[in-house]
């Protein structure tokens, strides 16, 4: 009872985020490829949440439906490629460009890449359904995911490529994060194709969380960081702008993006991501040596974020002050002239 309370409060929460998002998207008047992807992405969210919900609940196993692993394959296609996947390809055509200060990415893959992507996974759905049906072959299943799988490794690519050509030659916390991220998916690529070529290597014990690691902290981990290093900064420092001008407040200063946090600071929280990166891929072979060393740099890496994060919203919440008070002393001061 207390499982199924939870699951369904779980389901209930994603599904009202979905709802939220999937208002605000419709509501949008430019139908930009970055709209178009991450709509995609809310799309497959919802799939994941109710393939999830269904495995979950073990209604599939009441219905006789066997094939259960096969099942949470496909969710987690749908999660890790589907959402995670499709919303990262359609930020990344907003903010590379635009914090990276690269070139745009390609016009005809930005119109093409996430619905190709999008009705791949779901031909792909369909033949692992028909696999459990017996009337399709599992390695055409299999050569289907590769084609996928090679979509995100020429994104990754093109990322890398567009990087490379950047008019800014110092590399920044950013764009060091993404290219971290963007490595990693190739070789997340090969590690899964080590895995479809050999059964022997699939079912090593250490395989998934190899994978894993890749996958979550690689790629997830690394592009997340490197977002939060640019976005906070941005919107702090556009929001006091704003504010600044319609005061017409010059006595008050507003930082600019790298005083809300220093590279130094910044830095060094990534050289501990590094760190932890490579405990962790470590402990994935050998968790009795690495896992608890990985563990604790992981969290000494991510209270350093928190602490940046924290610098950061300290400092805008110090100029918002002041800049109310200067509107107050303006205020009192046409009251005293009133």
């Amino acid at each position: 009872m207390g499982e199924m309370l939870a699951l369904g409060m779980m389901g209930g929460g994603i599904l009202l985020f979905f709802i939220a998002v999937t208002i605000a998207l419709w509501r949008v008047k430019h139908v930009s490829a970055t709209v178009i992807a991450i709509r995609l992405a809310v799309i497959s969210l919802l799939i994941t949440l109710l393939m999830g919900l269904l495995l979950g609940s073990g209604v599939l196993g009441k219905m006789g439906f066997g094939h259960i692993a096969v099942l949470v394959d496909v969710h987690l296609g749908w999660g890790i490629l589907g959402w995670v996947g499709l919303l990262l390809i359609g930020i990344s055509y907003q903010v590379v460009p635009m914090f990276q200060v690269t070139p745009e990415y390609p016009r005809h893959l930005r119109r093409l890449l996430a619905p190709m992507l999008f009705v791949g996974l779901l031909i792909w759905t369909v033949l692992m359904l028909g696999n459990i049906a017996g009337i399709v072959e599992q390695w055409l299943a299999q050569a289907w995911m590769l084609l996928l799988v090679a979509g995100f490794v020429f994104y990754s690519i093109i990322t890398l490529r567009l990087q490379q050509q950047r008019k800014r030659r110092v590399a920044d916390i950013t764009m060091l994060f993404w290219r971290t991220g963007m490595l990693f998916v190739p070789l997340c690529a090969l590690i899964w194709m080590a895995g479809m070529l050999s059964p022997a290597v699939a079912l090593n014990p250490h395989y998934n969380l190899l994978l894993g690691v890749c996958l979550l902290l690689g790629v997830g981990v690394s592009v997340i960081n490197g977002m939060l290093y640019k976005i906070v900064p941005f919107l702090s420092w556009f929001h006091l702008q704003n504010r600044q001008m319609s005061m017409m407040c010059m006595t008050v200063k507003v930082p600019n993006m790298k005083e809300f946090i220093s590279d130094k600071a910044a830095r060094l929280q990534f050289r501990l991501f590094l760190l932890t990166l490579l405990l962790a891929l470590a402990a994935s072979l050998y968790p009795g040596v690495f896992a608890y060393l990985a563990g604790l740099f992981f969290f000494v890496s991510n209270t350093l974020l928190l602490k940046n994060l924290l610098v950061a919203m300290f400092r805008y919440r110090t100029t918002h002050r002041a800049l109310l008070a200067y509107a107050a002393s303006v205020s009192a001061d046409d009251k005293g002239l009133g």
